[in-house]
C-alpha cells in the first residue's frame, strides 16, 4: 500500500510511546506488523497475529464484503476477542475527535484528549480493495438502508438492489459516509469476519462498536486511512 505523506502515528496499549531517531530511519516493508508494533508496544504481537491466516470460521466467500447472507454456520463462529474496543496510549500528531483507521493490523482509533485513543476491532477491504488517504464523515445514518452499487452489481448480478434497514441489513446498526465516495464505516451482522480482510472498501465493525463511535463522532470529522 502507498503511504507516502501519510502519517505514521504511535498507539501503545499500556504504556507511552516514545519517539526514537531509529523509526526515522528507512524501514524495510513490515506491512501492518511493524504499524501494530508501534501501536501494540513493541511486544511482536502483532507480527505473530499478522502472519496468521483469517480467524478461524470467517472464510471469505464470493462477495463476502457485501455482508449480504451469513455464513453457513454462524453459530460456530465467534468474535475474535483481540478486536474488543479499548483505550490505549497515543502520541501521535492528529488532533482529538481525529478517527484514524490502521488497515493492515485491523484496528481503528478515536483520537481523545488526554494523551490516549479509542481502539476497536475492524474488518476492511480484501486484496484489490483496499485503500488510502483522509476522507471527512459527511453524513450519519441509523439503521440505514442498503442500495448496493453499480460495481458490486456487476460482480454479483444476484443481490437485492435495496435493502432495509434493520438487523439483517449487511450495513448494521449504524453508518458514517466518507465524503463523496462509496466508502463508509458502518455496522456488521457477521461480527466473526472483524480482524479480517473481507470487504469491498468499507470499514465494518461490530454493532455495539459502530453505535459507540457514531455517539462520539461528528458530521465533518476527520478520518485518515493508513
Amino acid at each position: 500500500m502507498q503511504r507516502s505523506g501519510l502519517l505514521i502515528i504511535a498507539l501503545v496499549s499500556g504504556t507511552t510511546f516514545m519517539s526514537s531517531p531509529a523509526l526515522s530511519q528507512s524501514q524495510p516493508n513490515m506491512g501492518g506488523g511493524f504499524i501494530e508494533f508501534l501501536f501494540g508496544g513493541g511486544n511482536g504481537r502483532a507480527q505473530q497475529y499478522n502472519a496468521q491466516p483469517p480467524y478461524p470460521g470467517a472464510a471469505v466467500g464470493p462477495e463476502r464484503g457485501s455482508g449480504y447472507g451469513a455464513a453457513a454456520q454462524p453459530q460456530a463462529m465467534a468474535f475474535d476477542p483481540r478486536y474488543g474496543r479499548q483505550v490505549v496510549s497515543y502520541s501521535g500528531k492528529e488532533t482529538p475527535g481525529t478517527v484514524v483507521v490502521d488497515t493492515p493490523s485491523r484496528y481503528l482509533y478515536l483520537v481523545q484528549g488526554d494523551g490516549t485513543a479509542i481502539r476497536y476491532g475492524i474488518g476492511v477491504g480484501r486484496p484489490g480493495f483496499t485503500w488510502a488517504g483522509a476522507k471527512t464523515i459527511t453524513r450519519k445514518a441509523e439503521w440505514p438502508d442498503w442500495v448496493p452499487p453499480p460495481e458490486m452489481l456487476a460482480r454479483r448480478p444476484d443481490l437485492p438492489r435495496h435493502m432495509a434497514g434493520g438487523p439483517d441489513n449487511p450495513l448494521g446498526a449504524r453508518a458514517l459516509y466518507l465524503g463523496s465516495s462509496l466508502y463508509r464505516i458502518h455496522g456488521s451482522n457477521e461480527p466473526w469476519t472483524i480482524g479480517t480482510a473481507v470487504s469491498s472498501g468499507c470499514i465494518r465493525m461490530r454493532n455495539e462498536d459502530v453505535t459507540d463511535l457514531y455517539e462520539r463522532v461528528k458530521v465533518g470529522t476527520k478520518v485518515v486511512v493508513i
